[in-house]
């Protein structure tokens, strides 16, 4: 699972540059953890000692030794000093540093450079191992490393620790990983993936997620008995609402001694109030009652925050008001409402729904990457997960983009960056024409040319996908017809059409238009990218 840079969500080695080293470094066995979590840090990186280590540890360069005393510091790392510890060996063995003069060094590394005193050491290391007769390109290759953990690198003994972890969450989200999605959802925030991509590493690894419910769900993300196989499903909890507080939730649960029926039977024995009820209906959270968002909204309208004593019981008077259809929606507007109300959809990926207007832009799929050469031009959309710019980069913006079928990592040169600097760091839906780099698993596309599609993302409530056909049609009716009346003054007012989404840009039209027909404003889809500068 780990050689296939199988990741997400795995302590440590889920982000791009660990995803990336993965299928190089091909781990076998536990130590090649602790190498894989110390390579990726400022000190290899800096000191030039990462391709060399991957050369010798696929067999393409002889493991040599400058000098027989450094065999014992660097026999584990084939000759590479990649730890802490052994900086601070060779220092003592190769570079003549007295034992004060060592214990100096490890102060200075245990500081941030730009506050340490590190850069004074560095002509006493340098002549002290010329003078023992290593070579200087050799000493300086070293030096640059020391002064790597100066900004931030790894003990031999940290590595291992944190390689223990890297083992323990890996082994839990390949033998159960409904039990490791349930738990990294119920931690965050944290990590570099947001609960939308969890969510969807979960379901392509074959677990059953479901959707938040008012009889099912608890505060956090709970396991419950899968319909399909031997595993567990994924319920989501209420903490994935907007919204919603944690000790309301725990109450409402409390209280559901027997399955709530309807909104108001909700309402009254709950305890919670009209905007959270709302906030649930906008979650779609009564889809078992067979209430859609609508029906709810509509039936919360005749709710009150209010105590009212007299309604505490049930009433037995039939209710005399008409039964009503109210308008349904696309499933553009309710992977919109899902995004808005719990921060993924269960429905469909925006990219899935504007995947014809891709196509006719001869935008292909992130799942085509797996058969592309090294070379060739493709062209790319996704929405923005995370963007990155680390300070052992030179300036160059690594950009992680996902559509209906994965992730796709993109490499902007600084000059590339400075020409699209707007789109890269503004954009929520990200086009991009580029070259694929790729060595074997890990792929990586230079990009040449980006594009802001962000607007795409704001036309996706007006899409409704026909079943079973790849077509799509305008779920509205003729322009002429928005004068018409439609007969329930229920579509007149906006609780019962609060989810029906239009152009944010729409003008209320004036008499005689009819009233039940005003646009409503609708919420901007919401995908937040997760940023590091």
């Amino acid at each position: 699972m780990l050689s296939k840079a199988d990741s997400i969500g795995v302590f440590q080695v889920e982000s791009r540059a660990q995803m990336s080293m993965l299928p190089r470094l091909k781990p076998k066995e536990f130590y090649d953890l602790v190498i894989e979590v110390a390579i990726v840090r400022p000190g290899p990186i800096q000191g030039g000692m990462v391709h060399p280590y991957l050369r010798r540890r696929d067999g393409l360069e002889k493991i040599e030794y400058p000098k027989p005393e450094l065999e014992k510091v660097l026999n584990r790392t084939m000759g590479v000093p990649l730890f802490q510890e052994q900086a601070m060996q060779i220092a003592i063995v190769a570079a003549r540093f007295s034992p004060a003069k060592a214990d100096e060094l490890r102060r200075a590394m245990a500081t941030f450079r730009h506050a340490g005193t590190i850069g004074t050491l560095k002509e006493d290391f340098i002549e002290g191992m010329a003078n023992n007769g290593y070579k200087r390109d050799f000493a300086d290759r070293c030096f640059k490393q020391i002064e790597g953990f100066g900004e931030y690198g790894f003990p031999e003994s940290h590595a291992a620790s944190f390689a223990l972890l890297v083992y323990a969450s890996s082994w839990m989200k390949w033998y159960y990983p409904e039990v490791f999605a349930a738990a990294l959802l119920n931690s965050q925030p944290m990590g570099f993936y947001a609960p939308a991509q969890l969510v969807r590493d979960a379901r392509e690894h074959a677990v059953e997620v479901r959707p938040p419910d008012v009889n099912a769900s608890e505060w956090d993300c709970t396991l419950e008995p899968a319909s399909t196989s031997n595993r567990c499903a994924l319920r989501l909890g209420f903490r994935q609402v907007t919204g919603l507080a944690e000790a309301d939730m725990v109450r409402m649960v409390e209280r559901r001694t027997t399955p709530y029926r309807d909104p108001v039977d909700l309402w009254r024995r709950s305890g919670l109030t009209k905007r959270q009820i709302l906030a649930l209906a906008r979650a779609d959270a009564f889809a078992s009652l067979g209430l859609t968002r609508r029906d709810v909204l509509w039936a919360v309208r005749g709710l009150s925050d209010a105590s009212l004593p007299l309604l505490d019981e049930r009433p037995q008077v039939r209710d005399l008001e008409p039964a009503v259809a109210l308008p349904s929606l696309t499933l553009g507007e309710q992977v919109v409402d899902d995004y808005a109300a719990i921060s993924l959809s269960l429905r469909s990926h925006p990219l899935a729904l504007l995947r014809p207007a891709m196509a006719a832009r001869q935008v292909m799929r992130t799942d085509a990457l797996a058969d592309s050469q090294n070379g060739d031009l493709v062209m790319l959309a996704g929405v923005v997960l995370v963007r990155q710019r680390p300070g052992t980069a030179s300036g160059v913006v690594f950009v992680t983009i996902e559509d209906e079928c994965g992730i796709a990592n993109l490499v902007v040169w600084p000059r590339v960056f400075d020409a699209h600097r707007r789109i890269v760091m503004g954009s929520r839906l990200l086009g991009v024409t580029g070259r694929v780099q790729r060595e074997g698993l890990v792929i990586h596309v230079v990009a040449e040319r980006l594009f802001d599609w962000s607007a795409e993302l704001d036309r996706i409530a007006e899409i409704d996908q026909v079943k079973d056909s790849e077509q799509f049609r305008l779920p509205f009716g003729r322009g002429d017809e928005s004068r018409s009346d439609p007969g329930d003054r229920r579509v007149a007012v906006p609780e019962a059409n609060a989810t029906r989404h239009r152009s944010s840009k729409s003008v209320p039209p004036k008499p005689p238009y009819d009233r039940s027909r005003i646009i409503l404003d609708r919420p901007v889809i919401k995908i937040a990218s997760r940023d590091f500068h």
